[in-house]
């Protein structure tokens, strides 16, 4: 992990802005104080104008000391009506030889993946594939320019059109389109790409294969919301789970299936780079309603089924595992294959002997695919274990920790009074399932989160929503489509989002409490867990917005923001935008680092007024190529 202690600015510049800051806010302190004591006088309660309020004892003459920057976002992303909390501050947050303004980097970083970048990865164990895990820069390593666009980059289609199409532009990698040709995932047509909707083992497309599976287990009647596709190609099965309402968390290796998961990205699809190796997946145990492989090559049987039984420790109790592709059907693929009987044949004894180990039942193989079901609780695992002794179950309390090594044992059920309870406590269908209170919250199994405070998160949620939309007018209009929430609580923002035609990313802050990803799962929602002193795995240009709610108060005191700020310039799109929440000093700070990175941003007040001490700071990533 590359951590770095102090902050980007100089020491003695800081100083004088803590300075600066200090004395403005004590005047501004002066001026609330006037207000409220004249109202006890029986004086008008309201001034006629901000101005009015500041000039009774002389806010209006409060400066900071040269012009400053006020560049603001677009008027695409930003409403100039806004409460500005400049102009009730009269705040020149900084002065142009304070800023350090950061260079872009060589065109060769253009596709840069810090923690999976293929030339660090070459040093690594090449056994269980480990050099295809994270493996992040040293502090000395870490690059300190901005990653540039490519040549001829262009905004992405929109969403739905973004589903089927992709500017080539921005993806120049023809590799795909060649090597999975006769399967139809992508191809390549003028400056652009076509997505047809094939894979590998759905030749027809991925409606039609989609369409099989719900004739085989119920997946359109809201008891499945959330997916695990693992090795995901381009995410076509994700893409079209979309329209009937299940969101899928798509993961692939950064390997010689190039930009396959930068693919799914720019389609709009939910994905990220990831591997079964070595590692735990960055997910919470109990969170998928449904998991599923299309020839995913991954070894389910070997390594005593530890790929299946982290599979098992993500997958909800009662939720279906969904394979397709070898071993399936070998009796009629095994030619093209270019395997023999026997050894298919073995292979799929191994994964039904590791799938009865992990009490799961087979609910049916039929044509080119084969689904299990794990139980709703352990109340039969447990009697069994006299008769599968192997994989015992696990002893440790951190089933979700992040980024430990997988571990050979089956993660325990929460304890049933009755064989029919579900283990944990049962769901409600989507959609009321979002806003419904998660069991994790209702059992008590979240410290210091009760059914009372989730519901008022979640009213809060919806009252800041329709505030960032008077901010960012292009909300509802789907100029937005990818979203990351970068200090995602209960999932409220993701939840009060539901109204746009966005996704969103949720990230709780790894190695924190309280650990909330688990109930985030349970409203419906996808997520990660993520420690921000690192970069985050995906591909640059990535994300059309971004959220940081008190995410900068959480880390300056861990690793340099600095570095925070330029991972989230990695992986925000050109013209994307950042809504930044956190107090007004973080703010200060993080506007005196993005005024050096291309940014156009303004500090806005809070939406309950500008007496608020926590304020909005609303940047915009300007367009700028190789």
């Amino acid at each position: 992990m590359a951590k770095d202690y102090g902050g980007s600015p100089k020491p003695h510049q800081l100083d004088m802005k803590r300075k600066r800051l200090t004395w403005i806010l004590a005047v501004s302190g002066l001026c609330v104080l006037f207000y409220v004591f004249g109202a006890w006088q029986g004086r008008s309660p309201t001034p006629s104008s901000q101005s009015d309020l500041s000039s009774k004892v002389g806010c209006d003459d409060v400066r900071t000391g040269g012009q400053g920057n006020r560049d603001v976002p677009s008027s695409s992303a930003m409403n100039q009506d806004a409460l500005d909390f400049e102009s009730h501050h009269e705040l020149s947050v900084n002065s142009s030889q304070d800023i350090e303004k950061f260079p872009p980097c060589d065109i060769s970083y253009s596709e840069y993946t810090p923690c999976e970048d293929q030339q660090r990865s070459k040093k690594f164990d090449r056994e269980r594939f480990k050099y295809r895990e994270r493996h992040c820069p040293t502090k000395q390593e870490l690059l300190r320019c901005l990653i540039p666009a490519p040549p001829n980059y262009k905004r992405p289609f929109k969403w739905p059109q973004s589903r089927d199409y992709a500017w080539y532009a921005n993806i120049p990698h023809k590799e795909l389109s060649i090597e999975k040709a006769v399967q139809n995932w992508i191809q390549v047509e003028g400056d652009r790409f076509r997505f047809p909707g094939g894979g590998t083992m759905f030749a027809n497309g991925a409606d039609v294969y989609i369409d099989d599976i719900n004739a085989l287990i119920p997946i359109t009647d809201g008891s499945i919301r959330t997916a695990l596709d693992t090795g995901c190609g381009v995410a076509s099965w994700g893409a079209y789970l979309l329209k009937r309402d299940i969101i899928a968390m798509s993961f692939a290796p950064r390997d010689t299936h190039e930009a396959q998961v930068w693919f799914a990205l720019e389609r709009g699809v939910p994905a990220m780079i990831a591997i079964l190796s070595s590692k735990r997946l960055p997910y919470p145990s109990r969170s998928f309603d449904m998991a599923h492989c299309s020839r995913c090559l991954i070894p389910w049987p070997d390594y005593d089924g530890l790929y299946l039984i982290e599979v098992d420790r993500v997958l909800r109790p009662g939720a279906y595992w969904i394979l397709s592709g070898p071993p399936i059907r070998w009796q009629k693929y095994w030619k093209g294959w270019d395997r023999s009987k026997e050894d298919l044949k073995q292979e799929q004894d191994s994964i039904e002997d590791v799938a009865k180990r992990l009490c799961w039942r087979k609910v049916i193989e039929k044509g080119d695919l084969a689904i299990w079901q794990k139980p709703i609780n352990h109340v039969e695992c447990l009697k069994n274990k006299e008769m599968y002794a192997q994989p015992e179950m696990c002893k440790t309390d951190s089933p979700d920790a992040w980024y430990r090594d997988m571990e050979a044992c089956i993660t325990p059920l929460p304890e049933v009074s009755n064989p029919n309870e579900v283990a944990g406590g049962a769901l409600q269908k989507w959609p009321e399932r979002a806003f419904a209170v998660p069991p994790r919250v209702s059992s008590g199994s979240i410290q210091g989160i009760n059914a009372q405070k989730f519901q008022e998160d979640s009213e809060l949620w919806k009252e800041r929503i329709v505030y960032y939309k008077s901010l960012v007018s292009d909300l509802p209009q789907g100029r937005y489509r990818n979203a990351m929430d970068m200090n995602a609580n209960l999932g409220g923002f993701a939840a009060a989002m539901m109204k746009f035609p966005v996704w969103v990313m949720n990230v709780v802050p790894a190695n924190t409490q309280p650990d909330t990803l688990g109930a985030i799962y349970e409203r419906g929602f996808i997520g990660v867990y993520h420690d921000w002193c690192e970069a985050f795995s995906t591909y640059p240009r990535t994300y059309d917005l971004i959220h940081a709610a008190g995410v900068f108060s959480l880390y300056q005191d861990r690793c340099d923001i600095t570095y925070i700020l330029l991972e989230m310039d990695r992986i925000l799109r050109p013209e994307g935008t950042v809504i930044f929440r956190d107090m007004v000093e973080v703010l200060v700070k993080i506007k005196s680092i993005t005024d050096g990175m291309r940014w156009n941003s303004k500090i806005i007040d809070h939406e309950s007024g500008p007496f608020n001490p926590e304020k909005i700071l609303l940047a915009t990533k300007t367009y700028w190529t190789a």
